[in-house]
């Protein structure tokens, strides 16, 4: 893929409005870039993306799954002054909402609005010293009435995102956006299945967007269920603890440093034998990588290793700062080589391969 259809891609999934529920808008994007290197693409009943690429020879199914969703928003009532009261949708921490821009998608369109709370200047000086909670915000569309906000078109249930334009930084390596949790993986699955487009590869692919992952790994369980895959694959972002205040006993991930090969978290301990095999892989074919772990935390792979029978299952992620707040930073190189390390183990997932992966 050309450099500037590689970033079009990249902006166009991470500009997508798709908060979890709503990920209609995001879901389009990806089936535009996917489809062309799938022979099939469909949906679950639930929404989540399926993209289906056979190879060379009837083999094992391979699902490769990021999750279309974005943490957001949603508006739950309107007071009189028009101002919006709302439900965090998915993990918010309180002390990286205040002041930031928000859209609130309606059937009328989009209006953009902010999310407000009682100035500090008003507050006891105990006051000030707390975070404010998210129960005491409010979002500001500059309607001046309950009635101009519904003329606006907004109603309890609608959407609410983050605003935060796709930026490639002055260091061009470092690529900002709002959503990369999880479009990246998205990008992901789309760039596995564009490299084996005329390769031969011993096993079907799928590559998937999921949804609501951010609020129970919900597709994953759904789209998994339809797929009945034999190994499965969970890219997503992981912390990158490379910024000040962060010890290497908090998060050892380095932006840049290769994709993160996740052995444990709050959803899933990795499958051994699936791990060593990616290892081995990656050591062969000089790809980087680090190892992660987390108390908490999860990915859809935490869903897809308890389908059916059981799924041995991976999770692969892009150390990514500033996960969950309005805009997020990652390295191009990671998700450069996150591609690279799931097409290598794709090519040699052949029947007898995966047997000896699941039952070792």
């Amino acid at each position: 893929m050309q450099e500037d259809q590689l970033l079009k891609m990249l902006k166009d999934l991470t500009d997508a409005k798709g908060i979890s529920g709503f990920e209609a808008e995001a879901r389009k994007v990806m089936n535009t870039y996917i489809a062309p290197y799938a022979d099939e693409v469909y949906t679950d009943r639930l929404g989540s993306l399926v993209a289906k690429k056979t190879g060379s020879q009837e083999g094992p199914k391979i699902m490769v799954a990021g999750h279309l969703d974005e943490i957001g928003f949603m508006v739950t009532s309107i007071d009189k002054k028009g101002f919006l009261r709302f439900q965090t949708v998915g993990g918010w921490w309180g002390q990286v909402m205040l002041a930031q821009r928000v859209t609130v998608v309606t059937e009328n369109g989009e209006v953009p609005g902010i999310i407000g709370s009682k100035p500090p200047h008003i507050l006891t000086p105990e006051a000030r010293k707390k975070p404010v909670e998210i129960k005491d915000m409010f979002i500001d569309i500059g309607a001046e009435s309950k009635e101009q906000a519904e003329e606006f078109g907004v109603r309890p249930g609608d959407a609410i995102v983050p605003v935060c334009e796709f930026t490639v930084m002055k260091n061009e390596k470092l690529l900002m956006a709002k959503a990369w949790d999880n479009r990246i993986g998205c990008a992901i699955a789309i760039d596995v299945l564009r490299l084996l487009k005329d390769v031969d590869h011993p096993n079907t692919v799928y590559g998937v967007g999921t949804v609501q992952e951010e609020v129970g790994l919900r597709g994953a369980k759904t789209s998994a269920a339809l797929i009945q895959p034999d190994i499965g694959f969970g890219v997503d972002v992981g912390i990158a603890g490379d910024t000040p205040g962060i010890s290497e006993n908090e998060a050892l991930a380095k932006m840049g440093n290769g994709p993160q090969i996740v052995l444990y978290d709050a959803s899933m301990i990795a499958h051994k034998g699936l791990r060593d095999f990616v290892v081995k892989t990656a050591d062969e074919h000089n790809i980087p990588y680090q190892f992660e772990s987390m108390a908490g935390g999860g990915t859809d792979s935490g869903a897809i290793h308890l389908t059916a029978n059981g799924v041995p299952s991976l999770s692969i992620t892009v150390a990514t700062r500033y996960i969950h707040t309005h805009a997020a930073i990652l390295h191009r190189d990671d998700y450069e080589n996150a591609v690279k390390l799931i097409v290598e183990v794709i090519k040699k997932l052949d029947k007898d391969t995966v047997s000896t992966i699941t039952y070792s």
